[in-house]
């Protein structure tokens, strides 16, 4: 018996069409061709999916976090993995704003989880900072992960799979952190451009196939290293017309901040989610908050070209930019001007060397 589990985290369960077009085989060529082949959603808000395998103490949290959080940390992942003997691990590594690096670990965690660790994980790479994190191996976010992988009561064999674009590159098998610490290396040499110097404007074209902005910001992560301070990121998708399609009523009532917006007013979002905040924190950069003037001073401004409407980007806290303005072909080949044109955004990790 051979199933599949996908990995959402907390991303919208997949339709069956969307299914099909994901493994390339119709749900009726699937039950005929392979009859004991399932292919499972997973449902990280529905506690009788979920199953509490262990807890990090609140003392280790902290010296895996070098003290940034302080808590127990319960370990809670899909039931359906106590129904079998093995558990296999696939998917791609690429620079990630959380956690450094995807792939390996990360697909239980966020992956197959329970929302306690997801959240913990996503406020804590807010609070190290996607800057700090994206494209390096070793972090406080990837050391949790992998000490919560460490409490799954069933053998586990990673597949890390290496890819440029759509080219395959390199395939690592073994123990988690193994697989994961060799194909990291090999993504770093691969999917990070670094660049001689800053820009002031960047247009950031992220593929289609990120249907909101939850997911069409990495378009904003792997770039923001590259933008001059003041400069600017422009999230051009004119097919984006929501926010998020499984947390927009929050973000409508959060908006995006600087990381210091949420740690200087601790008891006005002391109920809303860490993923919230991360994800909040990480559309909208570095920055700094005057808790006594009410003043948010974000280091780059970011706008929104999409069909998410001027208003709503406003209520939020982005900028827009009527997309039927923008015209990319205008911005090639201008990097000498301080612009740059990023098609595929998201794919890539963008920066410059730290003297810059």
């Amino acid at each position: 018996q051979l199933d599949y589990l996908i990995a959402l985290g907390t991303h919208q369960p997949m339709e069956e069409e969307a299914i099909d077009r994901l493994v390339g085989v119709p749900a009726a060529k699937r039950a005929e061709r392979y009859p004991n082949v399932q292919i499972f959603n997973h449902h990280w808000d529905q506690p009788s999916w979920l199953r509490h395998i262990g807890t990090i103490p609140r003392a280790e949290a902290s010296q895996l976090t070098a003290g940034l959080l302080a808590e127990d940390v319960p370990i809670v992942l899909n039931r359906l993995i106590f129904d079998y003997n093995h558990l296999i691990i696939c998917g791609p590594v690429f620079p990630h704003e959380v956690a450094g690096f995807s792939g390996g670990a990360k697909y239980l965690f966020p992956g197959i989880a329970g929302p306690e660790i997801i959240n913990f994980t996503h406020w804590l790479g807010a609070l190290v900072t996607s800057m700090h994190t994206i494209g390096v191996k070793d972090t406080p976010i990837r050391r949790v992960i992998h000490r919560a992988a460490e409490y799954v009561p069933r053998p586990l064999l990673s597949i890390c799979l290496v890819l440029q674009g759509s080219a395959l590159h390199g395939i690592y098998t073994g123990a988690c952190v193994e697989t994961f610490n060799a194909a990291a290396d090999l993504s770093a040499s691969l999917n990070i451009i670094t660049k001689p110097h800053t820009f002031q404007r960047v247009l950031a074209a992220p593929a289609e196939i990120y249907d909101d902005l939850w997911t069409a910001a990495k378009a904003m992560y792997k770039t923001e290293p590259a933008v001059a301070d003041g400069g600017e990121v422009i999230i051009y998708a004119p097919h984006l017309t929501e926010v998020s399609y499984t947390h927009g009523h929050l973000i409508d009532e959060v908006g995006y901040h600087v990381r210091d917006y949420f740690l200087k007013q601790p008891a006005r979002f002391q109920d809303v989610p860490g993923t919230i905040k991360a994800h909040s924190t990480h559309v909208k950069g570095g920055g700094t908050y005057d808790a006594e003037t009410n003043t948010e001073t974000p280091r780059i401004h970011v706008t929104l070209a999409t069909g998410i409407p001027e208003e709503r980007c406003r209520r939020i806290n982005l900028g827009y930019l009527d997309p039927r303005r923008i015209n990319p072909r205008e911005w090639e080949g201008r990097e000498d001007e301080g612009l740059l044109y990023v098609p595929h955004a998201g794919e890539k990790l963008y920066r410059v060397p730290a003297e810059c």
